[in-house]
């Protein structure tokens, strides 16, 4: 039994979910998502809760998945997302102009990359970016893939790192 899929979802009452046949919009003051849902799944509105349902037992695993879905559409349109990002080393930092952030993290070169639509990237420092959003999932992805320029190393702990995290340090070599 999916105990995910079956919590009943409250909707505030600035944001509207509609159901189409099979795809899910939610508005809010935010802006407005929506997702496609499997045959299988069927979600319901009643006053102000979403309520998603399984036709059968071979459905479990979309069943939590889609509620937990349409829970982070809810919380997008009206808290929205962000994720924060540090570079660690010595000239190592990010240029925001416009639609693009230049990274210097070592390279020969400068890495240029390129914000998609629905993001929003602002400089902190010259070391910090954060990334906002109303998508997890793309807000989530983004921040990866700058990530991914320069990840943090186990030994230094130099690179680029979600603000917060833990590098698990390693010991270099030892001496004989």
């Amino acid at each position: 039994m999916s105990r995910i899929g079956n919590r009943k979802l409250l909707v505030p009452g600035n944001v509207t979910v509609s159901v189409d046949g099979n795809v899910v919009t939610v508005k809010g003051p935010k802006g407005e998502l929506s997702t496609e849902i499997h045959k299988g799944i069927n979600v319901t509105v009643e006053e102000n809760e979403v309520i998603v349902t399984r036709e059968s037992d071979n459905l479990k695993n979309f069943h939590g998945t889609v509620n937990a879905n349409i829970k982070n559409m809810i919380i997008g349109v009206t808290e929205g997302y962000e994720k924060s990002l540090e570079a660690v080393g010595v000239g190592y930092r990010f240029n925001v102009s416009g639609k693009t952030i230049t990274i210097s993290a070592g390279y020969s070169h400068p890495v240029k990359i390129e914000v998609p639509a629905g993001l929003t990237v602002e400089a902190i420092s010259n070391t910090e970016i954060s990334i906002k959003g109303i998508d997890k999932c793309l807000v989530g992805e983004f921040a990866a893939n700058v990530r991914k320029v320069r990840e943090p190393e186990p030994y230094k702990g130099k690179g680029i790192r979600y603000k917060e995290e833990h590098i698990r340090r390693k010991e270099g070599k030892k001496a004989a």
